[in-house]
Formats: C-alpha cells, structure tokens, sequence
C-alpha cells in the first residue's frame, strides 16, 4: 500500500525573470533596432524620459568665447570623425538634396517602363495589353506568367505587337522568357551587331560560358578573329536587364565601434552618439517613494519607476558588455588592426568569455549584428572569430581561416587570373608559404570568396 508523506527537498533551478529576459534581448540588439526599442519605451513607460539627445549645437555655442582653432580641436577628439571645419549654403544645399535622394524610394521596373509605355502613340486595346505585360514582369524583367494566358484568343495579334514593342523599351531585352532571349532581343536590336553574335547565343552559349572560342568557331567554320569579336560584343549585354531598375533597397550599417589608431596606439572608440540619454522622472520617483495620493498610484508609478530603472541599466549593461567585448577581440587579433585581414588568428567564443569573465552564450549575443569600423572596412565582430588551419611553419604555426582566404586572394592577385591557376597549383603555392590544405579546402575558400573556378576564369 502505497502512503503519501510531506518531505523538503533542496534543488536549484534557474528561473528568468522579465528583466533578465529583457537584458539578454538588449545585448542581441544591434545599434538601430536599439534605437527603436528605446523609443517604443519611452511611450509605453511614463516613468521613463529622455534627458539628452544627439547633440546638434553649432560651434559657436558649443563653448562661448571658443576660438575656431579650439572647436576644431574638440571635434576632432571627438567620437564623431565626419566633423569638417568648412561648410557653405552651397555645400549644405548638396549634401540635404543627396540624402532627399538616397532615403527615397528608387522607381522600380514596372514604373520606368509603364512611363514610357504612356509615351506611345499606340490605340487604346494595345495599350492596356501593354500595361498587362509589364506589370506581369518579375525583377529580372522575365515574365512570371505565360503572356498567352493574360488575354483572350482574340486579342494574340495584340499581345504579340505588345511584346514587340515593350521589348524595345529601356532596358532593352525585357518582356521575355529568360536571359538566352534577352540576349538575342539586345542583339536583334543593335546596329551593326557582329556576324555570328545571334547564331552564338541560340546554339552555343553553353560553349561560350565554358570559354571555348576556339570549339565555336571549328563548329560554325569561322575565323577565330570574328568569333572574339561576337563574344566580345555578347559580354558587354545585359542577360537580366530588369535588374537594373530592381526596387530592393540597399541595407545599411551602423557601427556599434571604431577602431583607430593615435599616436601609434590603438584606440576604441564607443558610437554613443546615437543612443540617447535616458533618466527616471522626478515626479514618478517622488509619488513612487512618498506617502501622498492611492496606494494603486504608488503601486503604479512603484512599477514604472523600477522598469524604468532597469531599462537603463540594461542598456549600460549592454554598453559595458561590448566595450569590454571589443578590447579582448582587439588585443587577441592586435595585428589584424595594425597590419590587416592576413593576420587574424585564430580565436574562439570561450578565449573571449574567459578573458571578458562572462559565459559564451554572451559573448555570442553581444557580437551578433554589431559592427565596427576600421582601417580595414567595416567587420562584423563575428569575423574575428575563425577556426584554426594547421601550418607546416617552425613550431607547427596556425593560421586562421579567414587569414588563409586572405592569402588566397592575395595569391591570384599576385599571379594574375590570366594564369587560370588550378585549385590544386594554388594549393602547392600555399604549402610553399606554410599551409598546408587539401586542394578541396581550396575550392571551399575560394567559392566563399566569389571566386570563380579557372575553368570559368
């Protein structure tokens, strides 16, 4: 007979609370989404205020009686390394007519073309058959339905001068099946195209994209001469003419840090210019501790004034994270910031956590979408951590990934592509400098480089 009796028993478990969970989102945050989680704060937390902004004073009121020359020298000390000294109307009219241009919306395809469609003296059935087969194209200027299925049996004879004459819009070579017609529509549509160029894109592209002139013209019985001619004039077409009018817009970075150096030291630099300046409200701090007003008010801006708290603490949190983050990855990979990507080593997500004194999940949250700006170009922090390839060097040196992709690079740049250099030959020319790796390996890094074969090369 089973009995049931009280027992204590001790155990740890680890229970997240909604401000823990809030703190490990924030360090997952990158810089503009940070931005968007402040202001979505502000306006869900009356306890919550901003007390100061990006600055914006002029320099004349950035220190009264300041001379030029000290200004200058304050800006330039600064985290803000755009600060130039001259400005004009006229500079400034260029600068506000660049921006009004690149935040807004780019005309798509459909627009540029549908522009000049109203242009033609076409009658009225024509153009609103026209109007069906633009707007039936997809990003490539292709179509993503068979026209035949966008009007009836009695209106083909239309559809077919439609598509003859879309087709002859700019882009050239839109309002068709694919890239092959495209190509032959641009050619068709050029004066004084070379001989060959249309045989060669309806018969053997295949041959053209192996580079093999040399088979093309023993089929077509032609000089090699007019054969490089018509492959010179196919390269310069545009197989996805669409494109070029393509409507997504461009993804842009904020870097959470800059890295420079000065005075031979290297120097960290935190972009805080972009987050704002938060504080706790004084009149919901003193209803929270006083006496006055309902017990649900105090209760109420109790609750306020410690969310509040915590979300700056948070972010404070998350700034001391990333900085202390960033000065371990800049003293392991010291020589990546001094001499370039050729010499990152290999590091790992728990040299970072022993080193920061924090777990690897952190480390892993805190470099997520964070950016930093070098000499070098602008890196993700992530791409500073790379597993390491084993060299042949005195002592068994390591190289990282990356900085073995780097040497790559370096080698086809050193050699010239005209070589067409073999994965394998690249391979034996890393040995020669200490790295050993299959000629697979080789393959893998330069394909992830957007390296072509030296087949296609």
């Amino acid at each position: 007979m089973q009995v049931q009796r009280q027992g204590l028993v001790q155990d740890q478990r680890l229970k997240m609370n909604p401000q823990l969970l809030q703190s490990i989102q924030m360090m997952a945050l990158p810089i503009q989404e940070l931005q968007a989680r402040i202001e979505a704060e502000l306006e869900a937390n009356p306890a919550l205020e901003l007390v100061e902004e990006k600055p914006t004073l002029s320099i004349d009121e950035l220190r009264p009686g300041a001379t030029e020359d000290e200004s200058r020298e304050y800006f330039e000390n600064s985290s803000d390394p755009g600060f130039s000294s001259g400005y004009d109307d006229a500079a400034g009219d260029a600068k506000r007519s660049f921006m009004e241009g690149a935040l807004s919306r780019p005309e798509s395809l459909q627009e540029h073309l549908e522009w000049q469609w109203r242009l033609q003296p076409v009658s009225t059935e024509l153009f609103h058959v026209g109007i069906l087969v633009i707007h039936n194209l997809d990003n490539n200027g292709f179509h993503q339905t068979a026209p035949l299925e966008l009007v009836g049996e009695d209106q083909q004879k239309t559809l077919e001068e439609a598509l003859h004459l879309v087709q002859g819009l700019d882009p050239v070579g839109c309002a068709v099946a694919d890239y092959r017609e495209s190509l032959l529509v641009q050619a068709q549509r050029t004066e004084n195209c070379p001989k060959y160029v249309c045989r060669i894109i309806e018969e053997y592209l295949p041959l053209l994209e192996k580079s093999k002139p040399n088979e093309i013209a023993r089929k077509l019985k032609a000089e090699p001469t007019d054969i490089d001619t018509a492959v010179a004039f196919i390269r310069e077409l545009t197989p996805f003419p669409g494109r070029l009018y393509a409507g997504d817009q461009p993804t842009y970075v904020i870097p959470d840090l800059m890295v420079v150096m000065r005075e031979g030291r290297i120097v960290i630099l935190m972009n805080d210019e972009e987050i704002p300046v938060l504080g706790v409200n004084d009149f919901f701090e003193a209803l929270a501790h006083g006496d006055d007003g309902e017990k649900t008010t105090r209760r109420f801006a109790s609750r306020s004034v410690k969310d509040a708290k915590w979300f700056i603490h948070s972010i404070e949190q998350r700034k001391h994270t990333l900085m202390k983050t960033a000065r371990s990855i800049v003293e392991f990979q010291r020589n990546f910031f001094l001499k370039g990507p050729k010499f990152l080593v290999p590091l790992t997500l728990k040299d970072i956590a022993g080193e920061v004194g924090v777990h690897e999940a952190t480390v892993s949250r805190i470099t997520t979408n964070k950016y930093v700006q070098t000499e070098w170009g602008i890196f993700e922090l992530k791409y500073f951590f790379s597993n390491a390839v084993s060299g042949t060097g005195s002592g068994g040196s390591q190289m990282s990934k990356e900085a073995v992709k780097e040497t790559i690079r370096e080698i086809l740049a050193e050699e010239g592509q005209e070589q067409h250099l073999s994965d394998q030959k690249i391979a034996d020319l890393l040995a020669k400098r200490g790295i050993t790796i299959a000629r697979r390996t080789v393959a893998k890094y330069r394909n992830e480089l957007a390296i072509s074969s030296s087949y296609d090369r």
